[in-house]
């Protein structure tokens, strides 16, 4: 008889999860209260967007990453919908752009100005109109730019495509009919050429997203899948639901063979839907129930019994809904590798929760922390509808690392002629620099940013700008509305923000370079 060792070796098998502290918690939040059964919340590196109760139409609350603490109980919200809004997603391409879907059937496109939401957004950029009942789901592409799937009670699934000048668009580039019944959730492979969806007939079923074609579907009575979601590049699906005897129940599939499952596992009893979340950088999946006050995590292998169970965190306070960080959103110098934004209804709170790898050097931890997807899309819509596939983009989370030296080459083009005329503010971690002179530029720049100096004459509104060492003089008359200077608050507060994480990346360095200092002593010493 063969001995297993009870525990496998894991450099993640001591992850454990750090709830905020009060003041970096979002409180004072009036969470929804639909019974949909979706995550409810959205997040990226510069907002968290969160779906509201409201008296009339739909709404959702946009809050910048940083305003933590109590939330103005009038603050502005997104609020152009005629219906309860039910779904939205950040645009992974674009952190200024939002979709929502809702039950006045339409789904609707949102511009969020760069320093925040300051009054009630009503009109969309983009408006989809074509199902003829409420719209549950919306999912972005995810290595496409401008490409956006939604389904609805109507049982379809439809493709649409956002670089065109309509602004109400009312045919899809697809429309996908195969499914007998609602879809409950969908999710895309990595290089975005498979389509995973969950029904409410219990039935997984995997298309081609650009011609609609059904290529596998399961038909097994043992389990009942509620949630699915690809496993990353391992050809793997992973669908959440209940047993046979309605014990809430995880199962992970072969992409080409969906007849019986390759790995099941029974939970518990509860009837919560659990939602599951994968990270394909570190082999992490984490399933929490709706309801729940814990988060259990695997960790997945492409080998036999492929989930390996690791702990889970446990707290009283049971969430609604989770929005997930995605990871150029992270604290890399604190080990963190995921992080949750559990809704909690019962305190009108979201908390955030990080997943933190115990470490004892504070320094960046390349082990933990390999090439990740970026925020640049690896293709046009018109390159994917015409058959092409890609990976995403890849990119370092190393601190002072750009957000725009990517992997791949034949990068050098820079956003689409639509990104440009829709948004005209300044986003440099968008550009992608073709010359090496432009990158030295860059870091020449950075290395001494531009500092906010009051002007020493009196009867002059100009205000003074360091900037590479030397001094521009522009004129910047005085705040006169409330608007105004809340506006200027926020642009005061995101110029401190970045100049702290610039001081924080040269301590980092610092400390690097003290050690290898002291390593080479060392060294020398020894001979």
């Amino acid at each position: 008889m063969t001995w297993h060792p009870q525990y496998r070796s894991s450099k993640y098998r001591h992850v454990f999860g750090k709830p905020a502290t009060k003041e970096n918690c979002y409180d004072g939040v009036p969470i929804t209260r639909s019974v949909h059964d979706n995550p409810l919340c959205a997040a990226n590196p510069r907002f968290i967007a969160v779906i509201t109760e409201c008296a009339g139409g739909g709404s959702f609350l946009v809050l910048s990453i940083h305003h933590t603490g109590k939330v103005d109980p009038h603050h502005p919200k997104v609020s152009g919908h005629r219906g309860n809004v039910l779904d939205i997603k950040w645009n992974p391409f674009d952190d200024f752009c939002i979709a929502s879907c809702s039950e006045d059937t339409t789904v609707k496109i949102w511009d969020i100005p760069e320093h925040g939401v300051l009054k009630n957004i009503t009109v969309p950029w983009k408006e989809l109109q074509s199902h003829s009942r409420r719209v549950g789901l919306v999912e972005w592409h995810p290595t496409a730019d401008n490409i956006i799937f939604s389904t609805g009670y109507d049982y379809q699934v439809l493709m649409w495509r956002l670089d065109v000048p309509e602004q109400v668009i009312k045919y899809p580039v697809r429309s996908i009919s195969v499914h007998s019944d609602v879809v409950l959730s969908m999710s895309f492979n990595t290089d975005g050429s498979r389509l995973a969806t969950s029904c409410k007939d219990k039935k997984i079923r995997v298309l081609d997203p650009r011609t609609g074609i059904l290529l596998q579907e399961t038909d097994c009575k043992a389990h009942r899948a509620s949630k699915v979601l690809f496993i990353g590049n391992l050809k793997m699906l992973l669908s959440t639901g209940n047993s046979r005897w309605n014990h809430r129940q995880i199962a992970l599939w072969d992409q080409e063979d969906l007849s019986t499952p390759s790995y099941s596992e029974d939970l518990d009893g509860s009837s919560g839907v659990l939602f599951p979340f994968y990270d394909p950088d570190t082999h992490m999946l984490y399933i929490a129930g709706k309801g729940d006050g814990n988060i259990r995590y695997y960790e997945i292998s492409p080998e036999k019994p492929y989930v390996h169970y690791l702990t889970e965190y446990r707290s009283l306070l049971p969430q609604k809904g989770m929005g997930v960080m995605p990871k150029r959103g992270l604290d890399v110098c604190s080990c963190e590798v995921f992080r949750f934004y559990k809704l909690v209804t019962i305190k009108s709170l979201i908390e955030p929760l990080s997943m933190i790898v115990p470490r004892r050097s504070d320094s960046y931890q390349d082990d933990i922390y390999p090439m990740t997807a970026g925020n640049q899309p690896a293709m046009t819509a018109d390159e994917w509808i015409s058959g092409l596939d890609k990976d995403p983009l890849m990119m370092s989370l190393r601190p002072g690392s750009k957000l725009d030296s990517y992997v791949e080459v034949g990068l050098s083009k820079g956003p689409t002629d639509s990104t440009e005329t829709r948004h005209s503010r300044s986003r440099p971690n968008q550009l992608i620099h073709e010359r090496l002179d432009a990158k030295e530029e860059n870091e020449r720049k950075e290395s001494h940013p531009t500092l906010l100096l009051p002007s020493t004459d009196e009867n002059s509104s100009s205000t003074t700008y360091v900037s590479n060492g030397q001094l521009d003089s522009t004129h910047c008359s005085p705040p006169k509305t409330e608007n105004e200077l809340r506006q200027m608050f926020y642009k005061q507060q995101e110029e401190i923000r970045r100049l702290r994480e610039l001081l924080n990346q040269k301590d980092v360095r610092m400390k690097q370079l003290e050690l290898e200092i002291k390593n080479v002593k060392n060294s020398q010493a020894t001979l």
